[in-house]
């Protein structure tokens, strides 16, 4: 257990969102909330993620230009 989320790059938000919903009823009042959640979670890591990969590749196109 403890090496999956070592190696994971899935935040432990999202994973623990994840593991509670797997409790509720698909559809259930429950389960369409922490869906919701869970959306804005990834979409949230995923937005950090590009803007990271961007700032890497600004940073690289700079360094290219100064040799």
């Amino acid at each position: 257990r403890k090496f999956m989320e070592m190696n994971s790059s899935i935040p432990s938000d999202i994973l623990k969102l994840q593991k509670k919903m797997c409790e509720f009823e698909k559809d259930s009042r429950n389960y369409k909330k922490y869906k919701k959640i869970l959306s804005k979670h990834i979409k949230n890591h995923n937005m950090k993620k590009r803007l990271n990969s961007n700032i890497k590749t600004i940073e690289k196109i700079q360094e290219l230009k100064l040799d």
